[in-house]
């Protein structure tokens, strides 16, 4: 599946940037949700997510890139966000977290920055739809793939197969996916791949963009 981050799109046209993803053909899109805290910027508020939601029928999730994710998580599943992305490193008892963000509606994800090691979500996957592997430190858009974040997307789907939840856990990567490195991320076992500046600086569009990627990922998994 390919996701967009809307971090490089127009925020002042969130409603047409979004319908052109769907016309693109992307999977879903995420919103990266910085706090100003847990990382140096601020984006996306629930009411900023919530005006987009009616444009577009594709699955949400946020991104929660925060402090304070229990705080937050009401809000962002009221403004349409399906998945909400908690990161391991924000949360002090991270099973309740995954709880609460289920008891609330939505589905609960996993984020682990590049230096947190994947042992840390073994005991929630019971718990949550996705692990999410970061292959650059969050917080800012644009920034160069971290390849030796590989064995963890490998070690992280071991993990997954190993538990038997192939089928009901996704693994995303996030963190500069593009044409030149996106096969590995496959390769390594991600199914979920966030792109954000590669697809809004293909000179040829959107959908080019999105079917390239795709079609570099589809092909470093049947090889």
């Amino acid at each position: 599946m390919i996701a967009p981050s809307v971090l490089p799109a127009d925020f002042s046209r969130l409603g047409d940037e979004v319908r052109a993803l769907e016309d693109a053909g992307v999977d879903l899109i995420q919103w990266d949700v910085m706090d100003g805290q847990f990382v140096p910027n601020l984006t996306f508020g629930p009411d900023v997510i919530a005006s987009a939601r009616r444009h577009t029928s594709l699955p949400f999730e946020a991104h929660l890139m925060v402090l304070t994710p229990d705080v937050m998580a009401a809000r962002y599943v009221e403004a349409g966000c399906q998945r909400l992305i908690v990161h391991a490193e924000a949360c002090s008892h991270l099973h309740r977290t995954c709880e609460n963000i289920r008891a609330l509606g939505g589905t609960a994800a996993v984020a682990l920055n590049p230096h947190t090691p994947a042992s840390v979500v073994e005991h929630v996957l019971e718990l949550v739809d996705m692990i999410l592997v970061m292959t650059v430190n969050p917080g800012f858009g644009g920034q160069g793939y971290i390849a030796a974040m590989e064995p963890k997307i490998t070690e992280v789907r071991a993990m997954i197969d190993s538990h038997g939840l192939s089928d009901s856990v996704h693994l995303e990567v996030d963190g500069g996916i593009g044409p030149s490195t996106v096969a590995g991320a496959a390769r390594a076992g991600a199914n979920v791949l966030i792109a954000g500046s590669a697809l809004y600086r293909d000179p040829k569009g959107l959908g080019h963009a999105v079917s390239e990627l795709r079609s570099l990922a589809e092909a470093a998994v049947a090889a």
